[in-house]
């Protein structure tokens, strides 16, 4: 059993404070998700996954970020809002993906939630996303992590400090040499941007999409 798949004990979560989203390196927050738990609660209904690969959009002079030179619509300008605001937009008219604001209001980067290793309310899970039975393709990839935790796009500009959509540390770490650096997938618009190694994956995992 992988160190990343151990299961997590409620009586330890700390919900991750305003302190976390708004420092200023959304590579190191992109970094430090790992390992982190993303809880949902709708209606009662609990489901988590520990998250196990990220990417992060370094705002405006980011080419590969829907924000790139300050650039504000109706869907980006939630990205402009402060850190621990939820981020959900719709990619292809199909897949609801999660993202999460970080920094300061007025800065818009975000780190997308690419892959969960699912924890609780696995049931749940397979129900929304019409499976039988578990497997790797539950949770990876951001629009399955959206699909089987029951997130789309009318949470966006969600509060991650309140109790629908939040995140918490259960004390789990990875060790430095867990993590790898990679560049982000599905990026290739953005050119030399595409090149940085801005998506982070805990080593070996089975829920990681693309190229392990």
């Amino acid at each position: 059993m992988q160190r990343a798949e151990h299961q997590a004990t409620n009586n330890h979560w700390g919900k991750l404070p305003l302190s976390f989203y708004e420092r200023k390196n959304v590579l190191l927050i992109a970094k430090e998700l790992l390992g982190k738990i993303l809880v949902t609660n709708f209606d009662s209904i609990v489901t988590a996954g520990r998250i196990v690969e990220t990417e992060a959009y370094n705002g405006a002079v980011d080419k590969a970020s829907h924000a790139y030179n300050n650039r504000r619509t109706n869907r980006t300008e939630v990205m402009f809002a402060h850190g621990s605001t939820a981020y959900v937009y719709l990619c292809y008219g199909i897949h609801h993906l999660f993202n999460i604001v970080t920094n300061v209001k007025g800065v818009p980067h975000a780190v997308l939630v690419r892959a969960v290793e699912p924890l609780i309310g696995i049931d749940e899970m397979l129900a929304r996303t019409n499976k039988e039975k578990l497997d790797y393709t539950l949770t990876k990839g951001p629009g399955n992590v959206s699909k089987a935790l029951g997130i789309a796009t009318h949470h966006t500009n969600s509060s991650l400090l309140e109790n629908q959509i939040y995140i918490v540390d259960d004390g789990f770490k990875l060790k430095k040499n867990e993590i790898i650096a990679t560049p982000r997938i599905g990026v290739d618009y953005a050119g030399n941007d595409a090149l940085l190694p801005y998506r982070f994956v805990v080593a070996g995992n089975k829920y990681v999409s693309g190229k392990r």
